[in-house]
């Protein structure tokens, strides 16, 4: 499987707990972007967007022959 962060500057523990602390916890992009300022992290909340919407993207590639039916 290809790393999808490998264009990314950040750490990947970075991208996972922020993407993480968005689809786990009820929380905005704003709020989440606030958490990691914080803790000295300036990322921008469009950037969680990115990251979490390129996450969604890789981990739902359809199987090559998921719509087959075989028959014997």
């Amino acid at each position: 499987m290809r790393n999808p962060f490998r264009y990314i500057n950040n750490s990947p523990k970075v991208i996972r707990l922020a993407v993480m602390m968005y689809v786990r916890y009820p929380l905005l992009l704003y709020q989440v972007e606030d958490l990691h300022f914080e803790r000295g992290i300036d990322i921008c909340h469009e950037t969680v967007r990115f990251w979490w919407k390129r996450c969604r993207r890789e981990s739902h590639k359809p199987a090559p022959f998921a719509g087959w039916l075989w028959f014997v």
